[in-house]
């Protein structure tokens, strides 16, 4: 269909499809399911894709009292993974006219400042990945709807919480490293109040009790190579029989568990076996590539974002945790023989 020298309008594209102007404005409004047919629907947006329409936002977003912006904030940007979550959140936010900007609080896990001069007049919601709902106060007051990622569904202040399934994604490490006949572990556990790092220690501490003769040493670290390359020679020059696994937090964790390891000429998988959460490209960079939990940033931001467009719509969003998958590499073996 060849372009009109002018700008098209609606009507135009209500002609090109066969359908009303009010049809266009439910279609590229996203309003349309349950009262125009998705053939119908495709229809419209075929024929605004081949004449190049773009609807006025401004006039459109002045008419319902939205900017069509959201606000994603997350403790900071120091891995990949809070990036591939922005992705995903991009990625379905344009599918329905919004913009998303990307607020790393410096603050980490603490109150996040407002960015805007009022966030309640710049935003129409909020999603915050692994913060606390009450340290987003200043940028959402009592107005604004809120997603919470990767949060206690329990005590969130959200109108809707998206989790992965971090639990069983612990669950599976422990099976894995328990069914090579591992007993003794250590954790590296981040050393951060977060809700996300209490679920992945309560599950290890639950799902090795539950053999007998097993034991876990935890060490705590910042999320730092060097941090967690201190804790881990600490933790095995300590008097007692040494850990025959390294279970960490994060697989950034991993990576500095792996220089305190050659640190003290020990080999992994021979002498101790070393397992990380994220698959991170980190996760390959190392030698040998790192047995981890495989976390979908990106598929985790497109659920955060959904969640809240439909709590934007007056919609229930979907319920369940995203599962997670084990991805087993060269870092684990069965234990040294005594």
């Amino acid at each position: 269909m060849a372009r009109s020298s002018t700008r098209p309008t609606s009507r135009d594209v209500a002609h090109a499809a066969g359908v009303s102007q009010a049809a266009v404005s439910l279609v590229l409004g996203d309003k349309w399911r349950g009262r125009v047919s998705e053939p119908t629907a495709e229809r419209v947006r075929q024929a605004a894709r081949d004449l190049g329409y773009r609807p006025n936002l401004a006039a459109r977003n002045l008419r319902l009292g939205r900017t069509r912006t959201v606000l994603l904030v997350v403790p900071a940007l120091t891995t990949e993974f809070f990036a591939g979550v922005y992705t995903g959140a991009a990625r379905v936010a344009a599918e329905h006219g919004f913009g998303v900007v990307l607020y790393p609080s410096p603050e980490g896990i603490g109150p996040a400042r407002d960015p805007f001069a009022s966030a309640q007049a710049a935003l129409d919601g909020v999603i915050a990945s692994s913060m606390a709902a009450d340290a987003l106060t200043d940028i959402r007051g009592d107005q604004l709807p809120l997603v919470m990622l990767d949060s206690d569904p329990a005590g969130s202040l959200g109108a809707a919480t998206v989790n992965l399934d971090i639990a069983d994604g612990v669950r599976q490490v422990t099976e894995h490293l328990l069914g090579l006949g591992h007993r003794r572990v250590l954790h590296l556990a981040a050393d951060v109040p977060s809700w996300t790092f209490d679920i992945r220690a309560r599950e290890l501490a639950a799902r090795m009790a539950a053999v007998p003769g097993t034991e876990v040493r935890t060490a705590r670290a910042p999320i730092s190579i060097d941090g967690a390359r201190t804790a881990t020679e600490a933790a095995l020059t300590a008097p007692g029989p040494r850990p025959t696994a390294i279970v960490c937090d994060d697989d950034k964790l991993a990576a500095g568990a792996y220089k305190a390891l050659r640190r003290l000429g020990l080999r992994i998988p021979d002498d101790i076996s070393v397992t990380g959460l994220d698959d991170l490209a980190l996760a390959t960079a190392i030698d040998p590539e790192l047995t981890t939990v495989r976390l979908d940033a990106e598929l985790f931001g497109e659920h955060g974002m959904r969640a809240l467009l439909a709590v934007l719509e007056g919609h229930s969003p979907d319920n369940g945790d995203i599962p997670v998958q084990l991805v087993v590499r060269g870092s684990t073996a069965p234990p040294p023989t005594p």
